[in-house]
């Protein structure tokens, strides 16, 4: 057991830290080196940012562990990064995307809502930007400038809740979209492994921390391993009918390819 809680104490703290590099350097790399992005959805560096930039102005509310605090800074630089070479390697207009399950990308024929004004598919470079600056811009205009606002204990917690909220529902749209088609089909399994244990490796860190850690992480934390581990219940589930389905046993399963962590 001191082995076991020396690990979580030093290594924890290590793991949150450098997960956004060893989560999406290959992605970064991969786009780089394919020239293309197709396959990629820009909605995970658009939930990314906004949750790390809430994140970053809540520490200054609730001064957390400084380890949350340096992954949401370092996951805001990845991001950016990541956003600017998938913008610089969109696949042309017109061009099939490949990205119907990706979250929330708003393609194929069964959209689920059209976005208002394209939120987010915006052809131009341009904008993306400039809805991250405002976005930023605007709460630190509050933290300076509206400091009864900044200071407030309901500001500070909504803050906090609302940041955690949008990383946490990273999930979801794979889990709507293997209920729906009944199938795990492009769905790796080396994916769900690292999101289970990047769960477990953060729950841990976090009901070991004491008053270091607030509530909120704990709670969206364990709303997110209970997405991650119904996403596991789903591969056992609907893997079994897609083998049966399949022409001869040596034929492999389809895969897509999934870029999310």
């Amino acid at each position: 057991m001191y082995i076991v809680s020396q690990l979580l104490e030093y290594g924890a703290p290590i793991f949150i830290v450098t997960s956004p590099l060893t989560s999406y350097t290959d992605q970064i790399l991969s786009i780089h080196r394919s020239r293309s992005s197709a396959g990629f959805s820009l909605d995970i560096p658009l939930i990314m940012l906004v949750a790390s930039i809430l994140k970053v102005f809540y520490w200054f509310g609730d001064y957390y562990s400084v380890a949350l605090l340096a992954q949401a800074v370092i996951t805001i630089g990845v991001q950016i990064v990541l956003l600017k070479v998938a913008l610089d390697n969109r696949p042309a207009p017109g061009q099939k995307s490949g990205v119907e399950h990706i979250p929330f990308s708003g393609s194929g024929e069964q959209a689920a809502f059209v976005r208002p004004y394209d939120f987010w598919q915006w052809r131009n470079a341009k904008p993306y930007w400039m809805f991250l600056a405002y976005f930023a811009g605007i709460l630190a205009v509050v933290h300076i400038f509206l400091t009864p606002i900044s200071s407030s204990a309901v500001y500070i917690n909504f803050l906090g809740y609302l940041g955690l909220a949008v990383e946490a529902v990273l999930p979801l749209p794979q889990v709507v979209s293997n209920h729906r088609s009944r199938s795990c089909k492009g769905f790796r399994v080396s994916v769900l492994v690292a999101w289970i244990l990047g769960d477990v490796m953060k729950l841990s860190y976090f009901f070991s921390s004491g008053d270091a850690i607030p509530w909120a992480f704990r709670l969206c934390g364990m709303f997110q391993c209970v997405c991650d581990c119904y996403l596991g219940v789903q591969f056992w589930m609907y893997n079994q009918g897609d083998l049966a389905t399949t022409a001869t046993p040596l034929q492999p399963l389809e895969e897509k390819d999934i870029r999310m962590t």
